[in-house]
Order: structure tokens, then sequence, then C-alpha cells
């Protein structure tokens, strides 16, 4: 159990932490400890992994509770469609691109040099999607060019 210190709880104002309904805790929790170097501050009911500054929060799906009445909460059903995903900042896009793919990761494409940021995709054990960018040009006011209209 972790003490109070590591647990996501401010002493004052407010922080910002991420929920995820996952398939299996474990894996979910093994992922995000090992992927992205996080620590196991509480093993399940909820789970959650720090990561740097910010805390990943795992549980099980499951119908409506008395504070939030007609919601259901699931995992990802199409993977194509998302409206929401993790963004991860990382100091060297390299180093974090090779030891997330010996722990297992799985990439969309390998990082694309986008002017502004090196940036790639990785999608985790329920097909959350996550960027993982590395702002190069960006710190130098170099902004990336629009997207291409899909076709």
């Amino acid at each position: 159990m972790a003490s109070h210190g590591e647990l996501p709880a401010p002493e004052h104002g407010l922080l910002l932490s991420h929920f995820l309904t996952v398939r299996d805790v474990a894996v979910s929790r093994r992922f995000y400890a090992d992927v992205f170097g996080g620590k196991v501050v509480m093993d399940e009911n909820p789970a959650i992994v720090q990561i740097a500054n910010s805390w990943i929060i795992m549980n099980p799906g499951g119908g409506p509770t008395p504070d939030k009445p007609g919601v259901t909460l699931e995992v990802p059903q199409d993977g194509a469609r998302v409206s929401a995903f993790l963004n991860v900042r990382v100091a060297d896009m390299a180093a974090f691109y090779a030891h997330a793919v010996a722990r297992g990761a799985r990439f969309l494409t390998e990082p694309v040099d986008r002017a502004s940021e090196l940036r790639c995709y990785l999608r985790d054990p329920d097909g959350y999607l996550i960027e993982v960018g590395q702002s190069t040009g960006l710190t130098k006011g170099i902004k990336a060019a629009p997207a291409a209209p899909a076709e």
C-alpha cells in the first residue's frame, strides 16, 4: 500500500490525473510502469501508477453508480475512432522509443519529424492511443505545418 505522499492527493489547489477503464488491471499496470518508468503506488481498487509528475488510475469498467447515474465505463471498442488521448512529452525521443520497444510497446509508426517536434503514437493493452513527442523546433518558434486533409 502506498503512503499518502505517493497518492494523487493535493495538499492545496488541484492536480490532474488520468483514469483509464481497463480489461486487465495487472496487464495495464505493468504496461504503464514498464514502458513509462512509472512507480506503482497502488496495485488495485484502483491501480495507480505515478509517472513523472502525473498519475494513471486504472480500474475495470462497470455500470452506473450513484455519483455517475446513467454512465457506463468501458474500454475502447473501435481503435480507428478516438476522441481523446494521452499526450506524453519526452526529453529524448530516440532513447524513449528504444526503451519502449524493448519492453514490448508497439507503435503505429516510428517517430516522425514534424519540424516542430518528433512525434509518434502507440497503443496501450486496451487500445488507448498515446502520443509521444519531443519538442524540437517548437522551442525555437518553429510550428508544424497544418495537417493535410484526409482523403
